[in-house]
């Protein structure tokens, strides 16, 4: 459908280009005809997608006195850098590629020419591409003949740039690719016959290497490229392969990374530097002004504020930037509630089980706040005062969902008991935060309460 639209149609439903700009294209496709009969070739015009990846054929034509190299009309499907490299340096440079090799969207090899087309404020917004067959040998080809031409075209469509140097130093082969990056860097044309040494005099460390093998990260202007150098010295010859790839932008996004990894930790200590302050006035008031029946509803509300400061504790103290160890948090709350550093509870034990789980922090403060308030209210009404007990808290993984379970053997949970906050606030978080389900039951041995919710990494 797409292959008889018009070049207005192509350019709005796959481009950002202006109403001025299509207007040039549209007019120049008006004589694209007359241009491939004037080179006897396919002609097309190519313009960038709005994701930039690809580019799309807007127009064609075919000159009346040769064959087309294609068999079916290409207008409205996609072409891809690693087929066509001319296409995308010339879009990127506006320089112009001559007599380049491509592989067509049917396959073929052609000889390919393209140059830009230039809108308002000399941007490109576009390239006409002239492609011809490169005619093959008239000999027909045995076999291993059709698998060596086969192996052949395999560096002409990958990324990274190769150069053969003979023992001179100088290029017997080039790839497209190469030649598109030292268009790029030298600003030069790349000419076989040549010194390597003439567009990349920084290479003399590499080439004088002793090793067959070597690879090396270095810097080129604003670029940076891995050199990877092979030796294929034999009797008969003593030629180099220099393989570049260029790691610019994957250096570029690691630093980004980075940047944001450090700025996360830096956010994630502040706040557990602030929870600790709310802590620590909570301490203040309990010691110096609160009455004596307020203490145990500010001691809640400490733990809570703990809880929550452990999932950035465990952050920090590991290599994940916002991620947190599952079973050692509820261990940590676990532990802080059952054996708190300013009393002795000798007569309760508690006791962990499962696996490691790693889950983003955000949902590491919503199981806090649900691990503080199970295990809470095992400690406050389980057990009688003085009473021995034991704690025990099982995390493990069904299928899609995880599953926290924390079991008491202590006076066990009555549905007749009143509705407390701390239940109100598990049902809560677990119902909106964790989109899972809570269910608490007595058992014959006290009380077992779960919480199920989707395992998010």
């Amino acid at each position: 459908m797409e292959q008889t639209m018009t070049v207005r149609d192509l350019c709005a439903l796959h481009t950002h280009l202006l109403d001025s700009d299509i207007q040039i294209l549209e007019n120049l496709s008006t004589n694209l005809s007359l241009i491939a009969d004037l080179n006897k070739a396919n002609v097309f015009i190519d313009c960038p997608v709005r994701e930039g990846k690809h580019a799309i054929v807007v127009a064609e034509a075919c000159g009346h006195s040769v064959k087309s190299v294609y068999d079916h009309p290409v207008v409205g499907k996609f072409a891809y850098e690693a087929f066509e490299p001319a296409v995308f340096y010339v879009l990127r440079t506006g320089k112009d590629m001559f007599v380049n090799r491509a592989l067509t969207q049917e396959g073929a090899m052609v000889q390919q020419s393209v140059v830009p087309i230039k809108g308002e404020c000399n941007r490109v917004i576009a390239v006409l591409i002239m492609e011809k067959v490169i005619h093959e040998e008239p000999e027909p080809l045995n076999q291993v003949d059709r698998q060596d031409q086969q192996n052949s075209l395999v560096p002409e469509f990958i990324e990274e740039s190769i150069f053969l140097i003979n023992n001179q130093n100088r290029l017997v082969y080039t790839n497209p690719a190469a030649i598109n990056l030292v268009s790029e860097i030298c600003l030069t044309d790349c000419v076989l016959g040549e010194s390597i040494f003439d567009y990349f005099p920084g290479f003399a460390d590499v080439l004088a290497s002793k090793e067959d093998i070597l690879m090396k990260e270095m810097n080129i202007g604003k670029k940076i490229i891995q050199i990877k150098k092979f030796h294929l010295g034999n009797k008969n010859s003593n030629e180099t392969f220099i393989i570049i790839r260029d790691l610019t932008e994957l250096r570029d996004k690691e630093r980004e990374l980075i940047s944001k990894s450090v700025a996360i930790r830096e956010i994630h200590h502040r706040v557990k530097n602030n929870l600790q302050t709310v802590a620590s006035l909570l301490r203040l008031q309990m010691r110096l002004g609160a009455p004596e029946e307020s203490k145990p509803h500010l001691l809640v509300s400490l733990n809570r504020v703990l809880s929550i400061s452990s999932v950035y504790e465990i952050i920090l103290a590991s290599s994940q930037v916002d991620h947190v160890d599952l079973l050692e948090l509820i261990r940590k709350i676990g532990d802080m509630i059952v054996h708190p550093e300013d009393q002795a509870r000798q007569c309760l034990s508690i006791e962990y089980s499962g696996e490691l789980h790693s889950i983003d922090s955000d949902i590491g403060i919503s199981v806090a706040l649900v691990v503080n308030e199970l295990i809470h209210n095992c400690v406050k009404h389980a057990f009688k005062e003085g009473t021995e007990g034991n704690i025990t808290v099982c995390l493990q993984k069904d299928g899609p969902e995880l599953e926290l379970q924390v079991r008491d053997d202590g006076i066990g949970y009555s549905p007749a008991m009143k509705p407390s906050l701390g239940l109100d606030i598990i049902r809560m978080t677990v119902e909106n935060d964790l989109d899972g389900e809570f269910s608490i039951q007595r058992i014959k041995e006290g009380t077992l309460a779960s919480v199920r919710f989707p395992y998010k990494r």
